[in-house]
Formats: C-alpha cells, sequence, structure tokens
C-alpha cells in the first residue's frame, strides 16, 4: 500500500495541474497520412461540460497529430440536451469533463457532469452511426463521467489506478506483461502503451478490453483527490481495465480512463522538465501509433 501511494505522488502530484502545459514543440513523423491535409473527416471535440482537456488547452498537442493525418475540428461549446451533434462529426471526443461543482473542489461526491436528457441523445447519436471517445482521468473526472459511461455498459471506479511496480515510473501496459491485449486497434505494430496515472472501469460483455488490469493491480479511492493514507479505500483491479472498444448499434465507442497518454505536456519539476505523454519518447514510443490507429479504427 505504502509503495503504491508513493508512486502515484511521486508521479503526479496535484499542484501538477497548475503547472502542466501542453507541449505543442514536440516532434514527431507521420509517414502515410491517412487523408491529405484538411481533406478528412472532422473530429469535434467536447468544451461545454468544464473540461479540464478541449481543443485550445491540454488536447491541442493531440489536434495537432491528428491534423497532419489529414482530419479537421471543430469546438463543440453547447449543452446536448436541446442542441443535437451535427453530422459531419465522424468522432465525438469528450475529455475528463467535470460537474460545476467540482470547479476548484476536488472532493466527493461527484456528480455526473451530463443530464439525463444528454445521455440519452449521446446514446442515439452513437446508435444512428456515431462515434464516441470518452476519457475520463482519475478522479473526480471518472466520478463526472460515470452515468454517460453506464450508459453503455462501462462502469468506472472513481479513484487512482495503478499497476502493481516497485520503481517510480508511469504505467506500462505491453503484450509482454500481459496488459495489452491484441485487438483491432493494437493490431500487430503496437506491443505497449503507457499511460500516466487514471482510473479503471468495468466493460460489458460486448465490449473489446484493449489496456488490462491484473491481480495486485491496486485502484486508490480517496475522499479529496491526491490525499491517502492507510485508510485510503483500496480496489484490487483483477478485472478491471483502461482502455476498450465496442460496436454499438450502427456505431462505435471507445473508453480510457487516462488522457496524458493521448496527448503531449510537459512539467516543471526540482529534477527538471518531466515529459507526459506522446512527447515522451522514452516512456512511451508507440503511443502515437497507438492513437492513430484508435482514431481511425473509429472513423
Amino acid at each position: 500500500m505504502k509503495n503504491l501511494l508513493f508512486v502515484l505522488i511521486g508521479i503526479l502530484p496535484l499542484p501538477i495541474f497548475a503547472q502542466q502545459q501542453p507541449d505543442m514543440s514536440f516532434e514527431f513523423s507521420i509517414t502515410e497520412p491517412a487523408y491529405e491535409k484538411g481533406a478528412g473527416p472532422m473530429l469535434c471535440i467536447d468544451s461545454a461540460h468544464n473540461n479540464l482537456h478541449t481543443l485550445e488547452s491540454g488536447f491541442s498537442p493531440f489536434a495537432r497529430v491528428m491534423r497532419e493525418d489529414g482530419y479537421k475540428f471543430k469546438d463543440v461549446d453547447y449543452l446536448l440536451d436541446e442542441e443535437v451533434l451535427p453530422w459531419e462529426c465522424a468522432v465525438f471526443i469528450i475529455v475528463n469533463p467535470l460537474h460545476e461543482s467540482n470547479l476548484g473542489n476536488w472532493v466527493l461526491p461527484n456528480p455526473s457532469a451530463f443530464s439525463e436528457q444528454e445521455i440519452a441523445n449521446l446514446n442515439k447519436w452513437v446508435e444512428e452511426g456515431g462515434s464516441l471517445f470518452l476519457i475520463a482521468d482519475h478522479m473526480p473526472f471518472a466520478g463526472a463521467a460515470y452515468n454517460l459511461a453506464d450508459s453503455f455498459g462501462f462502469r468506472f471506479r472513481n479513484g487512482f489506478a495503478t499497476l502493481a511496480k516497485e520503481d517510480n515510473q508511469p504505467d506500462l501496459f505491453s503484450i509482454e506483461n500481459g496488459r495489452l491485449l491484441k485487438s483491432p486497434v493494437s493490431g500487430n505494430e503496437v506491443t505497449s502503451v503507457t499511460t500516466f496515472t487514471g482510473s479503471a472501469f468495468t466493460y460489458p460483455e460486448a465490449a473489446i478490453p484493449v489496456l488490462v488490469f491484473k491481480r495486485g493491480d491496486y485502484s486508490l479511492e480517496p475522499e479529496v483527490a491526491w490525499q491517502f493514507d492507510e485508510d485510503t479505500k483500496t480496489v484490487e483491479l483483477g478485472n478491471y481495465t483502461q482502455g476498450a472498444i465496442m460496436e454499438y448499434g450502427a456505431g462505435k465507442i471507445a473508453v480510457f480512463g487516462e488522457a496524458a497518454m493521448f496527448t503531449a505536456q510537459k512539467i516543471q519539476t526540482p529534477q527538471g522538465e518531466f515529459k507526459i505523454g506522446l512527447n515522451n519518447r522514452d516512456l512511451a514510443p508507440q503511443n502515437l501509433l497507438f492513437l492513430l490507429n484508435l482514431v481511425h479504427w473509429l472513423d
């Protein structure tokens, strides 16, 4: 327990979110773009639910990558209880939504960021052929996304998930350690994916798990985000995942419990600059290929 607490606190202390900056200068190469520049489908990103990451903030490096692959972008800055998603949106991306009561207040409870009508509308949109990419990090974001994910059969644990490990490193899901499974989004090329402290969830029978936890992996579930002690609730994650995909009616859904793996950020620590995500080629060398595979599958 103490080792797990040390790993989590050592990687990402709470002040990181004030210091974290998108890394728009990171270098990458897409040798064979899926589409000519600006000729691909539209990717729409939610900014109407107090999202930690949007097109103009933490997911701007994600957008830079996907534009190089030919995609276009639209910011969806309105609620979905009366308005509907335009059908030009090939994929609707929701990253780290938050209920307004938890703005600057990362304590329990963490209510749903979405109304019942929004959830019903999103279900209908996917069932009729839309593709949803839902990402919810550790508490409180997993709590805010719980009702939406549950409507599709995915159930988040509102905590901090970590692999059982001794070193102070991000979580490595690999073919070698049995935590990365073969799937349409990993294929034969991707042999490892690295995540940077997120959440865990169960998945419906129809889903295909991609990043899986094993016995010995844990979710730590405090009442206040990042405040752990010996009494912090601990849940073993032997039957949980941090990433899964599923066909849903005529549409598709991908659910992931960690956001940094799909973008590029940097922070300044006492030890120097630390890169989080696609820009950390030492710790996450195949995350870029995994991201492209995933969006291509949704598209």
